[in-house]
């Protein structure tokens, strides 16, 4: 059964275009990954320095290769990371409906 995790980014007020910039790069590398079924980046209109992650894979091997990947440490863990206020993620077991 796929795994759903769900990221909320909060960036320094400082830096939260920065974090905008840099998500549609981790979010295209990641994409290409086996496994990856879907990636999606949403940003709050509300609160602008606050980032909702949507990743789909087929399974805790995909997710756990995601984590591990050179793309997620260069990008997300040495850049990103140090931008933000908190970072939470949440993963779920679910079925993935397309359209």
């Amino acid at each position: 059964m796929p795994l759903i995790a769900i990221a909320t980014y909060t960036a320094k007020p400082e830096a939260a275009d920065r974090v905008a910039q840099l998500l549609p790069a981790l979010a295209a590398e990641s994409r290409q990954e086996p496994g990856n079924i879907s990636y999606a980046i949403s940003r709050d209109l509300e609160r602008p320095n606050v980032f909702t992650i949507v990743e789909i894979y087929d399974d805790e091997d995909a997710l756990t290769a995601h984590r591990e990947s050179a793309h997620f440490a260069s990008i997300a863990k040495m850049q990103i990371i140090p931008m933000l206020e908190s970072r939470e993620v949440a993963v779920y077991e679910g079925d993935v409906i397309s359209a």
